[in-house]
């Protein structure tokens, strides 16, 4: 439920920019309805993701020193309170809203950004080796139902608006198309992302610590034991005398900046953060600006034919269409076939098909403005494999590979640079994608590359992103002390025992 609620928070935003611009940016001269400026837009959209960033190296540094189960109350709590005071964003003048909006939004991301870490490490840590991948990938697709929810809860919102406050198109009668009360459906869309968080944090509070880090980083057999007893119901002794050899081992006792993290893991940290760069530059271009593209390609009608209620529920519901037909399926086919046919296969399918539908959607480009159910479904599959592929895999590779004492950290800063590719993805493209013809330009911006150009950009970070993988490790069907080599000793006195036949 905290990934669900993450996924609400981060990408409702993308449904009501437009209504924003309708209601603080009204020009009565204007033609057209009023739109967020070029820099006003780029701290809305990309404010929570500087939030989330901060928010995982801080999270996931916390998480390796104080524990699992400390930290993740707090990281709800912060995204309670944000979330409704997003939507309570005050002022009497446009940049007080505005201001005050970006302030919760920023501290709104600070606790998603916890929730990441936090989330996969404490998955990984109670999963078994066998279904690990699919537990983890579970609690990631939970980000799908994140994101439809979002789309449903502005469809149910804006059609009840629409319903009961009356307003004519833009073009027949600019001052009343956007009636007073739609101030009231942003806010209402916002502060609904509480109401998950709210109901999850007595589960989350009565959570015990990870066996795993009770035992490995805070040394404390008895207490472990304790824990995973009353996790599985069975008695289990503590074996402190292990525990303590195993910490104070020259292989479990070096750190982040170490030559030894280096050779061990260095590349693998390369390629968990590269790869999950370069993954949310297309991802979250892609998820934040559909409304931009679904207008380029005429699939939504002109802003200045519908009033403001009714193009909330026309962006709603292009959003929800590709929710329900690419996201969603796309997480729950890697949570069934990722612990079958591995890590590495999935994200390396995923970056090739993404490559594939980008360019098929980008060359023919002129093709797809005629054919708006083609170009509809090519963009439903590159969603699809996005989630059948890199956007669950980078989640769950960082909490399998690195150390019990880092990898809390470790998965904080891989996903840290996830969300510099999102920072990257979302002011880049909102510029990028402008027309190259001036006349055509949204107010206040420059003349870009245009949708096609910047697809086929998108299709070109895709194929680096399949190099990258190739640095990433295949952890499946392996405990996670022996992917880390924590405990080498007692896989070395195994072996040994079955004439060095690996165990």
């Amino acid at each position: 439920m905290g990934f669900f609620t993450d996924a609400y928070d981060l990408f409702s935003i993308s449904l009501i920019t437009k209504l924003l611009g309708r209601i603080y940016y009204f020009d009565p001269l204007s033609p057209k309805p009023g739109t967020l400026p070029p820099r006003i837009a780029a701290a809305v959209n990309g404010v929570a993701f500087c939030g989330t960033l901060t928010g995982q190296l801080f999270f996931g540094w916390l998480g390796d020193k104080l524990g699992r189960k400390r930290v993740y109350g707090l990281t709800l709590m912060l995204m309670v309170i944000c979330s409704i005071a997003s939507g309570l964003s005050f002022g009497k003048s446009t940049q007080g809203v505005m201001a005050t909006l970006c302030f919760f939004r920023f501290w709104l991301g600070f606790g998603i950004g916890g929730d990441y870490p936090l989330s996969a490490t404490i998955m990984s840590e109670y999963a078994n080796k066998k279904t690990r991948g699919a537990f983890i990938a579970a609690v990631f697709a939970m980000q799908g139902f994140g994101i439809l929810t979002g789309g449903i809860v502005a469809l149910i919102v804006s059609a009840a608006f629409d319903h009961a406050y009356k307003a004519h198109p833009y073009f027949r009668d600019r001052e009343h198309s956007t009636v007073p009360q739609a101030d009231y459906i942003w806010r209402i869309i916002l502060m609904f992302g509480a109401i998950p968080a709210l109901l999850t944090y007595y589960w989350r509070m009565k959570m015990p610590e990870t066996a795993r880090y009770t035992a490995l980083v805070a040394r404390n057999a008895k207490q472990a034991a304790a824990d995973m007893s009353k996790v599985l119901q069975v008695d289990l002794n503590s074996e402190q005398e292990k525990v303590d050899k195993i910490g104070t081992e020259p292989s479990n006792s070096f750190g982040l900046f170490s030559k030894e993290f280096a050779k061990r893991h260095g590349l693998h940290l390369l390629g968990t953060t590269s790869t999950w760069f370069l993954l949310d530059i297309a991802f979250y271009s892609s998820n934040l600006f559909q409304k931009d593209i679904f207008s380029a390609i005429g699939w939504l009608p002109k802003a200045e034919t519908m009033s403001a209620t009714h193009e909330v529920y026309r962006v709603a519901k292009a959003q929800t269409l590709i929710a329900l037909c690419g996201t969603v399926p796309g997480y729950w086919f890697t949570v069934a076939f990722i612990d079958h046919i591995g890590r590495f296969a999935i994200q390396l399918m995923g970056f090739f098909f993404m490559s594939v539908f980008m360019f098929a959607l980008a060359i023919p480009y002129q093709h797809w403005k005629t054919h708006n159910a083609g170009f509809l479904i090519m963009y439903s599959l590159t969603f699809f494999f996005a989630n059948f592929g890199p956007n669950a895999t980078t989640f769950v590779v960082p909490a399998e590979i690195f150390p019990a004492r880092l990898r809390s950290t470790c998965h904080g800063i891989s996903a840290a640079a996830g969300k510099a590719g999102a920072i990257v993805g979302s002011f880049g493209f909102l510029y990028a994608a402008q027309s190259t013809h001036e006349d055509k330009v949204d107010k206040g911006y420059h003349t870009g590359i245009g949708v096609k150009n910047a697809l086929l950009v998108l299709g070109a970070v895709n194929c680096l992103g399949m190099l990258f993988t190739l640095l990433v490790p295949e952890p499946r069907g392996r405990s996670l002390e022996e992917i880390t080599g924590e405990n080498e000793e007692e896989k070395g006195q195994q072996q040994a025992s079955v004439g060095n036949v690996p165990v």
